[in-house]
């Protein structure tokens, strides 16, 4: 038996936006299905995303989906940490970071390791931590 971890974020009306933007930075497949798809009666909720799923080249998976409305503000996203050895992370934090603001740039740190946080244009942290390459 096998168990995977995912993120899953709520939005108040953006999710596909978000879905979209975070499909463009980290590549993979976009899955969404709205509200009006199952619920003919949902009104002005009809196109917002009842659950989107994005799955990257790395299998990372990444859900959202929209607060309804009358269901209040969504609450905390908390925070998506990409880690591991890939260079490719940089250019992940750079897109991630596009309309958002840095809050620790992507840089070198005291443990050997190349960090940074940023928090997006939907309002989602991010931290990003690249691990030095093993040593043959």
């Amino acid at each position: 038996m096998t168990m995977q971890m995912n993120p899953y974020l709520l939005f108040a009306g953006s999710a596909a936006e978000a879905l979209d933007f975070y499909r463009s930075v980290l590549g993979g497949e976009l899955d969404v299905t709205r509200f009006g798809e199952f619920m003919p009666d949902a009104g002005d909720d009809a196109d917002k995303v009842m659950h989107g799923q994005l799955t990257t080249p790395a299998g990372h998976v990444l859900m959202a989906s929209d607060v309804p409305t009358g269901m209040g503000q969504p609450p905390g996203n908390g925070t998506v940490c990409l880690s591991g050895d890939d260079v490719v992370l940089r250019d992940h934090f750079t897109g991630l970071a596009e309309g958002g603001e840095v809050t620790v740039a992507l840089e070198k740190q005291m443990w050997g390791d190349e960090f940074g946080e940023l928090t997006d244009r939907f309002g989602v942290r991010w931290m990003v931590d690249l691990t030095p390459p093993a040593s043959s």
